[in-house]
């Protein structure tokens, strides 16, 4: 018989979260491309309608059918070529009228809508212009809508951690400075240092993407069908960008008029400001006094920690389920030029690693980069995994105090700071990604 000893040494360890995330990437990816919606396996005889006018025959001068403006998802029953050979085909589709459809009518003063029930199947014809119609396999559909709210769960689960977890981290590490001008002196280097690393990322990102210019790979109707999709949400960013505060308004803006408020809606400047603050504020007054505060947050600190961590329990099936819907509903042009984009990103992202933080460690810290990366290495790999600054954290925190001697007071404060402000990585990314949006609709 084996010993209790001997049994346990046989027993497996668990897989990685990382290991888990990437074959969770995997399968999403796989499963996207073999029976997503725009799965070459599939039939493709839904239609995806944006705008698009049914009418009563095959002919655009044929009657607009009224109630055809509820329809957003249809079944293709037969195709009608057009007369001239350059056109689009005609479509012979069905759809099935639902009671918020029709209460949508009702309310735009469609008079058809008073007299038709909710169920009713209706038929129409369409013209398949790549701008606002687009076929899709059903079955695939229906997977994506069964699995999508996995995806959504998680990121929410995400989001609902992140603003507590910042506010309490730093309130504690800015409290556990103890002396104030130990903030001044930490918080100018620290502002210096991220502002300068952040202009670098986004000069890198910025130059590769006009080098390599991977939005030029979309296709054309994949270009014209993306900018029907987007159109209206494009238009109010447009708007919200152009009354957008200037400089002066936006320190301003930093400081909550309501901090409660700005906890509720996530607005992460005047979290940050406002967790600052009382940081300082705590050690200004008695120290019995506010090392009571201080071990509660700091209790509270430990608790959002963990629920991180049950959070990215769900981390695989969210990651699957959202690359399954975003392989399933992409087109292969732009799954294209999203790989190029996300080379682009990856080649910047190790450019600014190695020569930007591989000179300030080697030259400014004179620390060995390969010592450096070996100390960091869990949170490194957690980072990759999760994608998540605040998800890290704690780990990146474990590392720095454990590996690399950092005191926790240093720590407490500096890195819930960085996760939030010294987004290296984001910058880089935001560049690559707005000129990469520039170059697909020209």
């Amino acid at each position: 018989m084996s010993t209790p000893a001997s049994a346990s040494s046989t027993e497996k360890a668990p897989m990685a979260l990382h290991n888990k995330i990437l074959i969770g990437m995997l399968i999403g990816v796989v499963l996207g491309l073999l029976v997503g919606p725009n799965a070459a396996l599939l039939p493709q005889t839904g239609v995806e309608l944006r705008g698009a006018v049914l009418r009563s025959a095959p002919d655009a001068d044929a009657i607009p059918i009224a109630l055809g403006q509820s329809a957003r998802r249809a079944r293709v029953l037969e195709t009608s070529a057009s007369t001239d050979a350059d056109a689009p085909e005609w479509l012979r589709v069905r759809w099935t009228v639902s009671a918020q459809d029709l209460l949508r009518l009702r309310n735009a003063g469609v008079e058809e809508a008073a007299r038709a029930k909710p169920g009713t199947a209706l038929e129409g014809w369409v013209l398949e212009e790549p701008a606002k119609v687009t076929r899709y396999a059903p079955i695939g559909q229906t997977l994506v809508d069964a699995t999508e709210w996995i995806g959504r769960l998680f990121i929410a689960l995400i989001k609902m951690v992140v603003v507590p977890l910042i506010f309490f981290s730093l309130v504690v590490g800015v409290a556990s400075l103890g002396d104030f001008r130990k903030l001044g002196r930490i918080g100018g280097r620290t502002v210096l240092f991220f502002t300068g690393t952040t202009m670098v990322a986004l000069v890198i990102g910025v130059g590769l993407t006009n080098l390599v210019r991977p939005g030029n790979l979309v296709a054309p109707d994949d270009r014209a069908m993306m900018l029907a999709a987007y159109e209206d949400s494009a238009g109010g960013k447009v708007a919200s960008a152009a009354e957008a505060p200037g400089l002066v308004d936006q320190l301003i803006g930093m400081v909550p008029s309501n901090p409660f408020a700005a906890l509720a809606q996530g607005e992460m400047l005047q979290v940050i400001t406002f967790a600052l603050l009382l940081g300082i504020a705590l050690t200004l007054i008695e120290t019995a006094r506010a090392q009571m505060v201080v071990d509660l947050f700091d209790r509270l600190n430990d608790a959002m920690v963990m629920l991180v961590h049950i959070a990215m329990a769900l981390a695989p099936y969210g990651v699957a389920a959202l690359l399954f819907k975003v392989v399933g509903t992409t087109g292969l042009s732009v799954l294209v030029a999203l790989s190029a984009y996300g080379l682009v990103v990856v080649v910047g992202l190790l450019l600014h690693l190695f020569i930007t933080y591989g000179s300030v460690i080697r030259f400014g810290i004179r620390l060995p980069f390969t010592a450096f990366l070996d100390a960091l290495k869990e949170a490194l790999l957690v980072a990759f995994s999760t994608s998540s600054s605040s998800a890290t954290l704690p780990i990146t925190k474990s590392c720095c105090e454990e590996n690399l001697n950092v005191s926790p007071q240093t720590t407490s404060f500096v890195l819930p700071i960085g996760a939030t402000v010294n987004m290296d990585g984001t910058a880089l990314y935001q560049g690559v990604a707005a000129i990469f949006i520039a170059q697909i609709y020209g």
